[in-house]
């Protein structure tokens, strides 16, 4: 098997002063002893976690890490989207995360006015390089997208608007991030494209948040996790077992990096990171 590449790690922003320093103090302690690229931090559907972001990704770089803020155009104007990237600039940030991002429940006004393509372009004319931008991609296809064609037009055009990179949703079997990264390839799309891997704890947890993002849970897997559903420790322990094969796999197929989403936790990451090392 090939070196493990660089490997980063998502948070969402804990919602009280007390979260946020067990966040940085306990869980982002044990993982930095992994030595990632980076932490990045989540921002809430139409910014509604602004300030929590900004506070989390401030903790984070006083304790020496280094830190990405997500960032969306969502409701915020282009003034908003300014101040803040000279702020992060202040801060030291020198990654984002730009997302379209998830809409507010009621928001009335075209989802796609202000896309990650737009945000792309605006961290470009304002900040020049600045920053390193990764955007998202969808080895499955965005569920708003009419097909995959469609989506990986959507995923070139951010690409072409100035990001670096790109980072994206989880998925659960190899073959999803194979079929991407040759139809990028025939698309002329260039760019590193890093895999994300979610640890599961409960099979209600994933089961939520892929009807939410469009991930598909391949039926044997939801057997064999019914199976497991009263006892978590049973469910943590396969699937470390389950994502490090697939963390196997993916690097062999040339992934340049691996980004987890940690669900704020520590233990299964790090003991897929370990198996990987």
């Amino acid at each position: 098997m090939s070196a493990r590449p660089p490997i980063s790690f998502e948070f969402f922003p804990p919602r009280d002063a007390g979260g946020r320093e067990r966040l940085v103090t306990n869980v982002a302690q044990k993982l930095a002893l992994l030595e990632p690229e980076f932490f990045s931090v989540t921002y809430g559907a139409g910014g509604s976690t602004r300030d929590g972001t900004r506070q989390t990704i401030a903790s984070l770089i006083e304790a020496g890490h280094n830190a990405a803020p997500h960032m969306s155009m969502g409701v915020d104007d282009r003034a908003d989207i300014i101040k803040m990237l000279d702020d992060y600039a202040a801060l030291g940030v020198t990654r984002i995360v730009a997302l379209r991002g998830d809409q507010p429940s009621g928001f009335s006004a075209n989802r796609f006015a202000n896309n990650a393509e737009a945000l792309v372009r605006l961290i470009r004319e304002h900040s020049g390089d600045r920053f390193q931008v990764e955007v998202a991609a969808y080895p499955e296809t965005h569920p708003d997208a009419k097909g995959a064609a469609q989506d990986l037009e959507f995923f070139k055009r951010k690409v072409e608007a100035g990001a670096n990179g790109a980072i994206t949703q989880y998925f659960y079997t190899a073959d999803a991030y194979e079929d991407f990264l040759n139809r990028c390839a025939k698309a002329a799309i260039t760019v590193p494209i890093v895999p994300g891997i979610m640890p599961i704890t409960s099979l209600e947890g994933v089961l939520r948040f892929s009807e939410k993002c469009g991930a598909d849970v391949p039926r044997w897997l939801r057997y064999v996790l019914t199976d497991l559903q009263d006892d978590e420790q049973a469910t943590v322990d396969f699937t470390v077992e389950y994502l490090s094969r697939l963390g196997e796999r993916l690097i062999a197929l040339g992934a340049p990096g691996l980004h987890f989403y940690t669900l704020n936790r520590w233990g299964a990451t790090t003991r897929i990171c370990q198996n990987l090392a």
